[in-house]
Protein backbone atom coordinates (compact mmCIF):
# COMPACT_ATOMS: atom_id res chain seq x y z
CA UNK A 1 0.00 0.00 0.00
CA UNK A 2 1.22 3.50 -0.44
CA UNK A 3 2.16 5.54 1.93
CA UNK A 4 -1.28 7.64 2.76
CA UNK A 5 -2.86 4.12 2.26
CA UNK A 6 -3.78 4.00 -1.34
CA UNK A 7 -3.13 1.42 -3.55
CA UNK A 8 0.12 2.24 -6.19
CA UNK A 9 0.43 0.98 -9.52
CA UNK A 10 3.59 1.80 -11.74
CA UNK A 11 3.88 1.32 -15.75
CA UNK A 12 6.68 0.94 -17.61
CA UNK A 13 6.37 1.79 -21.58
CA UNK A 14 8.20 0.52 -24.11
CA UNK A 15 11.75 1.77 -26.13
CA UNK A 16 13.90 -0.87 -25.99
CA UNK A 17 17.16 -0.17 -23.78
CA UNK A 18 16.02 3.54 -23.82
CA UNK A 19 13.44 2.42 -21.71
CA UNK A 20 14.73 -0.20 -19.97
CA UNK A 21 17.21 2.75 -18.62
CA UNK A 22 14.95 5.43 -17.84
CA UNK A 23 12.63 3.20 -16.43
CA UNK A 24 15.26 1.86 -13.95
CA UNK A 25 15.91 5.55 -12.66
CA UNK A 26 12.21 5.68 -12.25
CA UNK A 27 12.50 2.70 -10.34
CA UNK A 28 15.42 3.82 -8.21
CA UNK A 29 13.78 7.17 -7.14
CA UNK A 30 10.70 5.25 -5.92
CA UNK A 31 13.25 2.93 -4.39
CA UNK A 32 14.49 6.00 -2.30
CA UNK A 33 11.48 7.58 -1.63
CA UNK A 34 10.25 3.88 0.16
CA UNK A 35 7.84 3.51 -2.76
CA UNK A 36 8.87 0.27 -4.12
CA UNK A 37 8.60 -1.86 -1.61
CA UNK A 38 4.53 -0.65 -1.89
CA UNK A 39 3.57 -1.06 -5.04
CA UNK A 40 0.64 -3.07 -5.63
CA UNK A 41 0.69 -3.71 -9.33
CA UNK A 42 3.76 -2.92 -12.21
CA UNK A 43 2.71 -3.45 -16.11
CA UNK A 44 5.45 -3.20 -18.35
CA UNK A 45 6.42 -3.18 -22.22
CA UNK A 46 8.93 -4.17 -24.34
CA UNK A 47 11.92 -2.50 -23.46
CA UNK A 48 10.49 -1.88 -19.86
CA UNK A 49 9.50 -5.24 -19.52
CA UNK A 50 13.30 -6.28 -19.00
CA UNK A 51 13.24 -4.24 -16.10
CA UNK A 52 10.10 -5.20 -14.86
CA UNK A 53 11.33 -9.00 -15.15
CA UNK A 54 14.77 -8.28 -13.46
CA UNK A 55 12.51 -6.80 -10.86
CA UNK A 56 9.93 -9.41 -10.59
CA UNK A 57 12.34 -12.03 -10.77
CA UNK A 58 14.31 -10.51 -8.08
CA UNK A 59 11.87 -9.57 -5.58
CA UNK A 60 12.65 -11.95 -2.66
CA UNK A 61 16.37 -10.45 -2.74
CA UNK A 62 15.53 -6.73 -2.15
CA UNK A 63 15.66 -6.73 1.76
CA UNK A 64 12.68 -3.73 2.38
CA UNK A 65 12.46 -1.72 5.57
CA UNK A 66 9.86 0.77 5.14
CA UNK A 67 8.97 0.54 1.57
CA UNK A 68 13.01 0.90 0.49
CA UNK A 69 15.44 -1.75 -0.13
CA UNK A 70 19.24 -0.94 1.13
CA UNK A 71 20.18 -3.36 -1.63
CA UNK A 72 18.61 -1.85 -5.31
CA UNK A 73 21.57 -1.35 -6.51
CA UNK A 74 23.36 -4.59 -6.29
CA UNK A 75 20.17 -6.32 -6.63
CA UNK A 76 18.55 -4.79 -9.35
CA UNK A 77 20.39 -1.64 -10.92
CA UNK A 78 23.96 -3.59 -11.52
CA UNK A 79 22.61 -6.80 -13.82
CA UNK A 80 20.30 -4.50 -15.63
CA UNK A 81 22.88 -2.22 -16.06
CA UNK A 82 25.08 -4.64 -16.97
CA UNK A 83 23.28 -6.61 -19.48
CA UNK A 84 22.37 -2.93 -21.33
CA UNK A 85 26.09 -2.98 -21.83
CA UNK A 86 26.04 -5.70 -24.70
CA UNK A 87 24.15 -5.99 -27.82
CA UNK A 88 21.67 -8.39 -28.26
CA UNK A 89 19.66 -7.63 -31.01
CA UNK A 90 22.21 -7.95 -34.03
CA UNK A 91 22.93 -11.97 -33.16
CA UNK A 92 19.57 -12.38 -32.35
CA UNK A 93 18.37 -11.46 -35.37
CA UNK A 94 21.04 -12.93 -37.38
CA UNK A 95 20.31 -16.37 -35.71
CA UNK A 96 16.98 -16.20 -36.34
CA UNK A 97 17.76 -15.81 -40.12
CA UNK A 98 20.51 -18.11 -40.20
CA UNK A 99 19.20 -21.49 -38.28
CA UNK A 100 15.97 -23.46 -39.07
CA UNK A 101 12.73 -24.14 -37.58
CA UNK A 102 13.70 -21.57 -35.00
CA UNK A 103 13.36 -17.62 -35.22
CA UNK A 104 14.58 -14.56 -33.97
CA UNK A 105 12.20 -14.36 -31.14
CA UNK A 106 13.15 -17.89 -29.73
CA UNK A 107 16.94 -17.08 -29.65
CA UNK A 108 15.60 -13.34 -28.15
CA UNK A 109 14.08 -15.40 -25.19
CA UNK A 110 17.13 -17.82 -24.96
CA UNK A 111 19.38 -14.49 -24.68
CA UNK A 112 17.13 -13.48 -21.90
CA UNK A 113 17.08 -16.81 -20.13
CA UNK A 114 20.65 -16.72 -20.17
CA UNK A 115 21.81 -13.59 -19.22
CA UNK A 116 19.06 -12.34 -16.58
CA UNK A 117 16.09 -15.24 -15.89
CA UNK A 118 18.06 -18.48 -15.60
CA UNK A 119 15.31 -21.13 -15.75
CA UNK A 120 12.80 -18.79 -14.14
CA UNK A 121 8.94 -19.30 -14.58
CA UNK A 122 6.20 -16.99 -14.44
CA UNK A 123 4.66 -18.99 -11.87
CA UNK A 124 8.06 -18.67 -9.64
CA UNK A 125 7.54 -14.97 -9.38
CA UNK A 126 6.43 -14.05 -5.96
CA UNK A 127 2.36 -14.96 -5.21
CA UNK A 128 0.63 -11.58 -5.59
CA UNK A 129 -1.99 -12.81 -2.79
CA UNK A 130 0.71 -12.56 -0.22
CA UNK A 131 1.64 -9.58 1.10
CA UNK A 132 4.44 -7.05 0.41
CA UNK A 133 4.01 -8.71 -3.61
CA UNK A 134 2.86 -7.03 -6.69
CA UNK A 135 0.95 -8.15 -9.36
CA UNK A 136 3.39 -8.01 -12.35
CA UNK A 137 1.69 -7.38 -15.80
CA UNK A 138 3.97 -8.46 -18.70
CA UNK A 139 1.93 -7.30 -22.12
CA UNK A 140 2.25 -8.44 -25.54
CA UNK A 141 -0.29 -7.96 -28.32
CA UNK A 142 -1.89 -11.33 -29.54
CA UNK A 143 -1.93 -11.02 -34.03
CA UNK A 144 -4.25 -13.23 -33.97
CA UNK A 145 -6.93 -11.44 -32.13
CA UNK A 146 -5.45 -8.20 -32.23
CA UNK A 147 -5.74 -7.78 -28.19
CA UNK A 148 -3.23 -7.32 -25.83
CA UNK A 149 -2.26 -10.64 -24.22
CA UNK A 150 -1.44 -10.71 -20.75
CA UNK A 151 1.19 -12.55 -18.96
CA UNK A 152 0.63 -12.62 -15.07
CA UNK A 153 2.49 -14.52 -12.28
CA UNK A 154 -0.61 -16.89 -11.73
CA UNK A 155 -2.22 -16.57 -15.43
CA UNK A 156 -2.19 -15.95 -19.25
CA UNK A 157 -5.23 -13.96 -20.63
CA UNK A 158 -6.85 -12.41 -23.74
CA UNK A 159 -9.87 -10.70 -23.65
CA UNK A 160 -11.42 -13.12 -26.06
CA UNK A 161 -9.45 -16.31 -25.56
CA UNK A 162 -10.15 -15.64 -22.02
CA UNK A 163 -7.77 -16.86 -18.94
CA UNK A 164 -5.54 -19.92 -18.80
CA UNK A 165 -3.96 -20.50 -15.14
CA UNK A 166 -2.36 -23.60 -15.79
CA UNK A 167 -0.15 -22.84 -18.28
CA UNK A 168 3.80 -22.83 -17.60
CA UNK A 169 5.35 -20.25 -19.32
CA UNK A 170 9.25 -19.42 -19.04
CA UNK A 171 9.98 -15.56 -17.41
CA UNK A 172 12.03 -15.47 -20.22
CA UNK A 173 9.27 -15.70 -23.10
CA UNK A 174 7.00 -13.82 -21.82
CA UNK A 175 9.61 -11.13 -21.52
CA UNK A 176 10.71 -12.12 -25.03
CA UNK A 177 7.01 -11.53 -26.41
CA UNK A 178 6.29 -8.64 -25.02
CA UNK A 179 9.69 -7.07 -26.75
CA UNK A 180 9.11 -9.01 -30.04
CA UNK A 181 9.01 -5.82 -32.15
CA UNK A 182 7.66 -6.39 -35.82
CA UNK A 183 8.77 -8.05 -38.08
CA UNK A 184 12.38 -8.85 -36.84
CA UNK A 185 11.84 -9.93 -33.35
CA UNK A 186 7.85 -11.72 -33.90
CA UNK A 187 5.85 -13.55 -33.79
CA UNK A 188 6.31 -15.62 -29.99
CA UNK A 189 4.48 -18.86 -30.47
CA UNK A 190 2.87 -20.19 -27.30
CA UNK A 191 1.18 -23.98 -27.62
CA UNK A 192 -0.97 -24.67 -24.91
CA UNK A 193 -3.24 -27.00 -23.95
CA UNK A 194 -7.07 -25.47 -25.88
CA UNK A 195 -9.06 -27.22 -22.88
CA UNK A 196 -7.19 -24.97 -19.91
CA UNK A 197 -8.99 -21.39 -21.09
CA UNK A 198 -11.77 -19.88 -19.36
CA UNK A 199 -13.75 -17.26 -19.63
CA UNK A 200 -13.61 -16.30 -22.99
CA UNK A 201 -15.36 -16.06 -26.63
CA UNK A 202 -17.44 -18.87 -27.45
CA UNK A 203 -16.85 -18.44 -30.95
CA UNK A 204 -15.59 -21.86 -32.62
CA UNK A 205 -13.59 -19.87 -34.81
CA UNK A 206 -11.36 -19.24 -31.63
CA UNK A 207 -10.88 -22.71 -30.82
CA UNK A 208 -7.63 -23.27 -32.80
CA UNK A 209 -6.64 -19.94 -31.22
CA UNK A 210 -5.49 -21.25 -27.62
CA UNK A 211 -3.61 -24.20 -29.24
CA UNK A 212 -1.30 -22.07 -30.95
CA UNK A 213 -0.98 -18.32 -29.78
CA UNK A 214 1.13 -15.79 -32.16
CA UNK A 215 2.27 -12.95 -29.95
CA UNK A 216 4.14 -9.79 -31.29
CA UNK A 217 5.76 -6.34 -28.67
CA UNK A 218 3.28 -4.99 -26.51
CA UNK A 219 3.93 -1.89 -27.69
CA UNK A 220 1.69 -2.67 -31.11
CA UNK A 221 -1.66 -2.39 -28.79
CA UNK A 222 -0.82 -0.43 -25.89
CA UNK A 223 2.76 0.94 -25.74
CA UNK A 224 2.56 2.13 -22.11
CA UNK A 225 0.91 -0.59 -20.13
CA UNK A 226 -2.02 1.35 -19.11
CA UNK A 227 -5.41 -1.08 -19.86
CA UNK A 228 -4.48 -3.39 -16.63
CA UNK A 229 -3.35 -0.11 -14.28
CA UNK A 230 -4.98 2.90 -14.04
CA UNK A 231 -8.84 1.44 -12.95
CA UNK A 232 -7.21 -1.06 -10.77
CA UNK A 233 -4.95 0.98 -9.05
CA UNK A 234 -6.12 4.20 -6.63
CA UNK A 235 -2.61 5.97 -7.70
CA UNK A 236 -1.03 5.41 -11.07
CA UNK A 237 1.97 6.26 -12.23
CA UNK A 238 3.67 6.26 -15.86
CA UNK A 239 7.34 6.10 -16.74
CA UNK A 240 7.38 6.53 -20.60
CA UNK A 241 10.50 6.34 -22.74
CA UNK A 242 8.69 6.06 -26.19
CA UNK A 243 10.53 7.44 -28.80
CA UNK A 244 8.88 10.88 -30.61
CA UNK A 245 7.39 10.38 -34.38
CA UNK A 246 9.65 11.96 -36.33
CA UNK A 247 8.70 13.96 -39.42
CA UNK A 248 10.30 12.12 -42.95
CA UNK A 249 10.96 13.92 -45.60
CA UNK A 250 11.06 11.04 -47.99
CA UNK A 251 9.29 8.11 -47.18
CA UNK A 252 8.91 4.83 -49.00
CA UNK A 253 7.39 4.25 -51.77
CA UNK A 254 7.20 1.09 -52.79
CA UNK A 255 5.08 -1.19 -51.56
CA UNK A 256 6.79 -3.10 -49.21
CA UNK A 257 8.64 -0.85 -47.27
CA UNK A 258 6.11 1.80 -46.47
CA UNK A 259 4.24 -0.34 -44.52
CA UNK A 260 6.84 -0.15 -41.79
CA UNK A 261 6.46 3.61 -41.54
CA UNK A 262 2.27 3.07 -42.05
CA UNK A 263 2.78 1.16 -39.33
CA UNK A 264 4.77 3.58 -36.58
CA UNK A 265 2.20 6.05 -37.57
CA UNK A 266 -0.44 3.71 -36.33
CA UNK A 267 1.07 3.16 -33.80
CA UNK A 268 2.56 6.79 -32.50
CA UNK A 269 -1.61 7.97 -33.06
CA UNK A 270 -2.44 4.98 -30.48
CA UNK A 271 -0.05 5.89 -28.30
CA UNK A 272 -0.69 10.02 -28.21
CA UNK A 273 -4.45 8.87 -27.37
CA UNK A 274 -3.86 7.14 -24.65
CA UNK A 275 -1.61 9.55 -23.44
CA UNK A 276 -3.70 12.51 -23.99
CA UNK A 277 -6.64 10.11 -22.28
CA UNK A 278 -4.54 9.92 -19.09
CA UNK A 279 -3.40 13.43 -18.58
CA UNK A 280 -7.11 14.34 -19.04
CA UNK A 281 -8.19 11.91 -16.26
CA UNK A 282 -5.09 13.73 -13.81
CA UNK A 283 -6.45 17.61 -14.87
CA UNK A 284 -9.91 16.37 -14.40
CA UNK A 285 -9.25 14.96 -10.74
CA UNK A 286 -11.08 12.09 -12.01
CA UNK A 287 -7.78 10.10 -11.95
CA UNK A 288 -4.86 10.29 -9.09
CA UNK A 289 -1.43 9.73 -10.82
CA UNK A 290 1.81 11.37 -12.50
CA UNK A 291 3.23 10.84 -16.00
CA UNK A 292 6.59 11.50 -16.88
CA UNK A 293 8.10 10.97 -20.19
CA UNK A 294 11.23 11.14 -21.60
CA UNK A 295 10.33 13.65 -23.73
CA UNK A 296 8.80 16.36 -20.81
CA UNK A 297 10.35 19.37 -19.82
CA UNK A 298 11.26 19.22 -15.92
CA UNK A 299 10.84 22.88 -15.88
CA UNK A 300 7.32 22.43 -17.17
CA UNK A 301 6.40 20.77 -13.02
CA UNK A 302 7.74 23.90 -11.72
CA UNK A 303 9.52 21.49 -8.70
CA UNK A 304 11.16 23.27 -5.87
CA UNK A 305 14.96 21.57 -5.49
CA UNK A 306 14.85 19.43 -8.74
CA UNK A 307 17.61 17.17 -9.68
CA UNK A 308 18.13 18.28 -13.24
CA UNK A 309 17.73 21.02 -15.85
CA UNK A 310 16.68 20.95 -19.24
CA UNK A 311 19.18 21.58 -21.97
CA UNK A 312 20.92 20.24 -24.96
CA UNK A 313 22.27 16.70 -23.10
CA UNK A 314 18.68 15.87 -21.94
CA UNK A 315 16.79 16.63 -25.49
CA UNK A 316 19.46 14.25 -26.49
CA UNK A 317 17.50 10.97 -24.93
CA UNK A 318 14.29 10.79 -26.66
CA UNK A 319 16.45 10.31 -29.53
CA UNK A 320 18.53 7.20 -28.63
CA UNK A 321 17.49 4.81 -30.92
CA UNK A 322 14.85 1.99 -29.82
CA UNK A 323 17.41 -0.73 -29.88
CA UNK A 324 18.45 -3.66 -28.07
CA UNK A 325 22.46 -2.40 -28.19
CA UNK A 326 25.30 -1.76 -26.12
CA UNK A 327 24.67 1.56 -23.89
CA UNK A 328 28.42 3.25 -22.71
CA UNK A 329 28.57 4.37 -19.00
CA UNK A 330 27.95 7.86 -20.16
CA UNK A 331 24.35 7.24 -22.06
CA UNK A 332 23.86 4.80 -19.68
CA UNK A 333 24.23 7.42 -16.59
CA UNK A 334 21.62 10.22 -18.23
CA UNK A 335 19.09 8.46 -19.03
CA UNK A 336 18.77 6.62 -15.42
CA UNK A 337 19.48 10.15 -14.17
CA UNK A 338 16.84 11.77 -16.31
CA UNK A 339 14.27 9.03 -15.52
CA UNK A 340 14.74 9.40 -11.92
CA UNK A 341 14.85 13.39 -11.82
CA UNK A 342 11.63 13.41 -13.24
CA UNK A 343 9.98 10.86 -11.71
CA UNK A 344 10.76 12.49 -8.70
CA UNK A 345 9.31 16.16 -9.76
CA UNK A 346 6.29 14.67 -11.18
CA UNK A 347 5.43 12.69 -7.88
CA UNK A 348 5.87 15.86 -5.79
CA UNK A 349 4.14 18.17 -8.09
CA UNK A 350 1.35 15.83 -10.28
CA UNK A 351 0.38 12.86 -8.01
CA UNK A 352 0.82 15.03 -4.20
CA UNK A 353 3.36 12.75 -2.38
CA UNK A 354 5.09 14.33 0.55
CA UNK A 355 8.37 12.34 -0.17
CA UNK A 356 12.02 12.95 1.89
CA UNK A 357 14.59 15.05 -0.15
CA UNK A 358 16.62 12.69 -2.61
CA UNK A 359 20.06 12.07 -1.27
CA UNK A 360 21.11 12.95 -4.90
CA UNK A 361 21.21 11.38 -8.71
CA UNK A 362 22.02 7.76 -8.60
CA UNK A 363 25.03 8.17 -11.23
CA UNK A 364 26.40 11.39 -10.17
CA UNK A 365 28.93 11.31 -12.74
CA UNK A 366 26.90 11.68 -15.48
CA UNK A 367 24.43 14.31 -15.15
CA UNK A 368 21.90 14.49 -18.20
CA UNK A 369 21.73 17.94 -18.83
Amino acid sequence: MAIDGSTLGLALSGGGFRATLFGLGSLWRLNDAGLLGRLDRVTSVSGGSILAGVLAHRWRELAFEDGRAANFDAVVAAPVRAFCGRTIDIGAGLLGLLVPFRTAGDFLADRYDKDLFRGAMLKDIPDAAAAGNPRFVFYATSLQTGRSFRFRQDFIADYLLGVNATATVPLAVAVAASSAFPPLFSPIVLDTQPDAWRDGSDAPELAPLRKRVVLADGGVYDNMGLESLVDRVDIALVSDAGAPFTIDETPPEDNILQLGRVRDILIDQTRALRKRWLIAEFEAGRKRGAYWGIGTQIGDYRADDVLASDGAASAELENVPTRLAAFDAQRQGRLINWGYALCDAALRTRAALKLAAAPGLPVPEWPPA
